[in-house]
């Protein structure tokens, strides 16, 4: 690999992103990140990459930076790290929430190539789904290195219009929150029918992972898999009509549109 990845902050999911690009063959020369903790830099040292504690320094280095930290010092982080930015002209991957890309130039530089993501939380297992949309200052080269360094944690989705992001934000980046909503609104109703807690548990995780490996690996929709399990006259179809009737699904797409609307605002320029 050619080009060097310079890590801003090195929370969980950059610390997911750094140990996937390692498992897909990245070499860890070619890999720094930059964290005031001295006991994250010596964790992530031990992985073999290098570490600072000086922003412009790792970012002298770098042909692509990640900025990921939390979107309160965005900021500010980027008044830092604009004249090294400038000096090198680096692809910038940013994965904080809520911070557009019309804040990023107006902070970097209105001719910064930048790639806004969305990961969400499974990417810590390498399972997550990222969705990226890049400004018009970044090249198919830079498009096709942010998809590489994405595709380390899952799978990635590019987008045609950045406002797209506020609904995968609704969908995928929240969304694994929903499920565990469910999973524990089933266990908790399985223990109160009876079972213990320990069953009720294990059911619901595995119910889960092979409904979600069934859906995955099948080329029905999930409402067609929903149908071919739902007999007529049985359990499935008594559970499901109840849903439908408590209008479950539009309690759903309310919800989602809450979340997307929250982005929106989030994303909104502060001031």
């Amino acid at each position: 690999m050619s080009a060097k990845i310079a890590f801003i902050g090195s929370g969980n999911m950059a610390s997911a992103l750094i140990y996937g690009l390692l498992n897909d063959g990245y070499d860890a020369n070619d890999l720094i990140a930059s964290d005031p903790s001295p006991e994250r830099r010596e964790t992530l040292a031990g992985s073999g990459i290098h570490t600072t504690d000086d922003n412009q320094q790792a970012i002298s280095q770098a042909k692509v930076v990640i900025l990921s930290v939390k979107p309160q010092i965005m900021e500010s982080l980027c008044n830092d790290i604009k004249a090294a930015v400038a000096q090198s002209g680096p692809l910038i991957i940013s994965i904080a929430a809520g911070v557009s890309e019309t804040s990023l130039q107006t902070w970097l530089g209105e001719d910064t190539a930048i790639v806004r993501t969305m990961p969400n939380t499974p990417a810590m297992l390498q399972s997550g789904a990222t969705v990226l949309h890049a400004n018009a200052n970044v090249s198919e080269d830079q498009r096709d290195q942010a998809e590489s360094i994405m595709r380390a944690v899952g799978i990635t989705r590019w987008l045609d219009k950045e406002s797209q992001i506020d609904a995968a934000t609704a969908l995928s980046g929240s969304g694994p929150a929903y499920y565990f909503q469910m999973m524990e609104a089933m266990e908790q109703a399985g223990i109160a029918m009876g079972l213990t807690d320990d069953t009720a548990h294990l059911l619901t995780l595995q119910t889960a992972l092979g409904a979600a490996r069934m859906a995955m690996e099948s080329q029905e929709t999930p409402a067609e898999l929903r149908a071919r399990v739902t007999s007529p006259g049985g359990t499935t179809e008594a559970a499901i009509s109840h849903m439908q009737n408590s209008k479950l699904p539009e309690i759903i797409a309310e919800a989602m549109h809450k979340a997307r609307d929250r982005s929106i605002e989030l994303s909104k320029p502060k001031g």
